[in-house]
């Protein structure tokens, strides 16, 4: 039986936007599923609906075996859920928040100390542990959201893209939770804006894009879909891109061309590609300043799916070391 398990999926506003259009997905136990998306795409609106916060308009949806819509208190009992935007009291420390959430969540009084300073621990907090959250970096803050949403040890743990924006540090620090919550059987649902995060990551992949699941599988199998290698093209200079693009259709298939770059072309011989189309290029009078072979990624998957790049591609996420 699927921890997550989505059908037919619908949110509609009253301004009559429907900003989810019947999604179907599934999460088995003990998976770390990543959600990708651009801004706009539903995203959001679907880790809202599946932590409750917001009410379906349409289908169904359960989170360790309860509805969202009619059991919502079992669903949260069962589920952590670290958003974007920590709601976290700045005048408390690390120690007195974490305290008080187990106490909130009813551990026995005997194991609240231990289980706070476990997970201060283990989020690398443990030095800052006694210090107000107001003189907490983005990043502890973020880390601290992430120790209280363990605190119930949740079977269903949410991160709405938990390491935007931070440092090298923090994100390494995440990440190495992340598996070890798999490690230990906790389901994980992921948005991020980072490919490399997702394909670090996650098991398996959904792309969703205006309000539908348009790719599922995992990185591996995803990027075989794409399957060939493409030539990232940029100019010193080039009047007429469009007879640029003409000349290079002969090659392969044109594909969104990511941020700085003037054409991208999948070729299916790759590397052997590259002096033939440089030569052609150079006969037609145009001068390449920098000409990249690049393999199949996840974004090459977003960018066939979706018809863009993801936001976050251009800036990937540091891997840790």
């Amino acid at each position: 039986m699927a921890t997550i398990d989505v059908r037919g999926l619908e949110r509609e506003y009253k301004s009559g936007l429907k900003a989810v259009r019947g999604i179907d997905l599934a999460v088995a136990p003990g998976e770390v599923y990543g959600f990708l998306g651009p801004n706009g795409a539903g995203k959001t609106t679907t880790v809202r609906m599946l932590v409750t916060l917001l009410r379906p308009t349409g289908g169904s949806a359960t989170v360790a075996g309860f509805d969202v819509s009619t059991e919502p208190a079992q669903v949260r009992k069962r589920i952590g859920v670290a958003l974007q935007e920590a709601a976290l009291d700045l005048l408390m420390t690390g120690r007195e928040l974490m305290e008080l959430q187990a106490t909130l969540h009813g551990l026995a009084a005997r194991s609240v100390r231990g289980r706070a300073d476990d997970l201060i621990g283990r989020v690398g907090l443990s030095q800052a542990a006694d210090r107000r959250v107001a003189t907490y970096s983005g990043g502890m803050r973020r880390r601290l959201d992430l120790a209280m949403a363990l605190v119930h040890e949740p079977e269903v743990l949410f991160l709405d893209e938990p390491t935007t924006g931070l440092d090298p540090t923090s994100r390494a620090t995440l990440w190495d939770e992340v598996r070890r919550l798999r490690a230990d059987g906790t389901t994980v649902f992921l948005t991020t804006q980072y490919l490399e995060e997702a394909d670090q990551l996650a098991d398996r992949v959904g792309i969703i894009a205006d309000g539908l699941i348009v790719a599922e599988g995992t990185p591996a199998a995803l990027k075989a879909e794409i399957g060939l290698p493409h030539l990232d093209v940029t100019f010193m200079e080039c009047p007429d891109l469009g007879h640029a693009r003409d000349l290079l259709l002969a090659f392969g298939k044109l594909r969104p061309a990511p941020d700085g770059v003037d054409v991208s072309v999948a070729v299916a011989a790759g590397a052997a590609e590259i002096a033939p189309v440089v030569r052609v290029l150079d006969e037609a009078g145009f001068t390449v300043a920098a000409l990249e072979l690049v393999e199949p990624s996840l974004d090459d998957v977003f960018a066939e799916k979706t018809g863009r790049h993801l936001e976050g591609a251009a800036q990937p996420a540091a891997t840790p070391a």
